[in-house]
């Protein structure tokens, strides 16, 4: 079986975005996006793998029997650009998406160069979304 290269870590978080992010703006964007995602999950920080941020966790498991965890909510402050990892394919995700702002779609990862380029409004709506599809169809800490 495959090992998950994306699980969590014991380095600190502060730490990483600390030596990690080269860029005042990119570190205070990340800062913030550690307080909101806090406050919308209701999860501490924790790091993922060597650069992803999340909060909470979920249990998934695919038909092929691949399975694993993952953060509920998580950020990657990249060199090139922000990953945002809040995105559920949903309808409400998907017409959220059109008043987001400036970014990139990947399959289920946004990607921004600075926080002032989309609308937090929407990012916290896509993410309270992701949350309660995850704790629909996963085993997840969303279950308090």
């Amino acid at each position: 079986m495959v090992k998950n290269k994306t699980t969590e870590t014991e380095v600190d978080v502060f730490d990483f975005i600390e030596s990690y992010v080269d860029n005042d703006q990119k570190k205070a964007d990340s800062y913030k996006l550690i307080e909101l995602m806090s406050e919308w999950s209701g999860f501490g920080p924790k790091m993922w793998g060597p650069t992803i941020i999340g909060f909470g966790t979920y249990h998934y498991k695919y038909a092929s029997g691949h399975e694993g965890d993952a953060p509920l909510l998580g950020f990657s402050p990249r060199k090139a650009q922000f990953s945002l990892y809040v995105y559920s394919k949903t309808e409400k995700s998907d017409a959220l998406l059109k008043d987001l702002g400036k970014f990139k779609m990947g399959k289920a990862c946004i990607y921004f160069k600075k926080l002032a380029d989309i609308n937090i409004p929407i990012v916290e709506e896509l993410s309270l979304e992701t949350i309660a599809y995850l704790e629909k169809h996963h085993e997840c800490s969303c279950r308090k």
